[in-house]
């Protein structure tokens, strides 16, 4: 039966993997069990063909511990040449009942957030991300926020 399940499990992960032809790079970093606001992941890309397109996403693991209904962050993109494009983006997290959106089966979702598209590169990019949430009413920014166990970074293919 261990063995059955075993084989099972395998080729449900091969199936899973194998239909995601458009994925050329996706990578998760753990940010703990709260993000401190001074906290940036980094992702170093890889060099990709620049006579292609890509499509560019933010990737969240959350859980039931996530106070708010949406999110502030802040993204920026290091090119080569050192020069970096910083965009300030909000997404909603959660529905108006307070159920976290995203996919899974359990207390923890994964959200795969459309930062930009048609994107070109040429040669070796960085990706810097940090969480820029504030309570209503409040300008510091929360000091450390709960709920949000991984950060990710994807980039697809355009067809």
């Amino acid at each position: 039966m261990r063995i059955k399940n075993s084989g099972i499990l395998i080729l449900a992960a091969i199936l899973l993997f194998s239909c995601d032809k458009k994925r050329v790079f996706d990578e998760y970093k753990s940010v703990g069990s709260a993000w401190h606001k001074d906290s940036v992941v980094t992702f170093d890309l890889p060099v990709l063909d620049s006579t292609k397109k890509y499509n560019l996403f933010v990737n969240l693991r959350d859980n039931n511990n996530y106070p708010f209904n949406n999110l502030f962050l802040i993204v920026a993109i290091e090119t080569p040449s050192g020069f970096t494009k910083v965009d300030t983006l909000e997404y909603q997290m959660a529905n108006p009942d307070g159920t976290l959106l995203g996919n899974g089966f359990t207390d923890i979702k994964e959200s795969k957030l459309y930062y930009k598209e048609d994107v070109k590169f040429r040669g070796k990019y960085k990706v810097h991300i940090k969480q820029a949430v504030r309570e209503s009413g409040k300008i510091p920014g929360v000091q450390a926020l709960e709920g949000i166990t991984d950060v990710g970074f994807r980039i697809e293919q355009k067809d």
